[in-house]
């Protein structure tokens, strides 16, 4: 595989240095400036398969230690708020040492809500 990328790098440099060198003769001529463009994304094909390769040949070097995935964003949430809740002292539970003077029965409060009168009709009479 490498002779393939060593062979595709070397006519990809020579054929940019080519359009690279008509361009400058001409820096107006459209033709000219295609053909570079071209040479130049052919140029960028095969740097970027020359990194691939790299890259593989590094993760080869590397006994292939596996990346591990990391946890969903949802996951990490819960984590995160039963961390904290486990870190935070609870004052309110009934069996803690401390002999809190919370023994009674627990009432249950409810919120009450406001409600919304209906608006009244206008307009268009008379």
């Amino acid at each position: 595989m490498s002779s393939e990328i060593k062979e595709r790098l070397q006519t990809a440099g020579e054929a940019c240095v080519k359009a690279y060198a008509a361009w400058d003769g001409n820096e107006k001529d459209e033709k000219a400036r295609e053909t570079l463009q071209d040479a130049i994304h052919e140029l960028r094909k095969v740097t970027s398969r020359l990194e691939i390769e790299l890259a593989i040949s590094e993760r080869d070097q590397m006994g292939q230690k596996k990346i591990p995935i990391p946890p969903h964003r949802a996951s990490r949430k819960k984590v995160q708020q039963q961390d904290a809740d486990d870190s935070q002292p609870s004052f309110n539970n009934k069996n803690d040492d401390n002999g809190g003077d919370n023994d009674g029965p627990k009432k249950e409060v409810k919120i009450q809500r406001r409600t919304r009168t209906p608006r009244k009709a206008t307009g268009g009479e008379g």
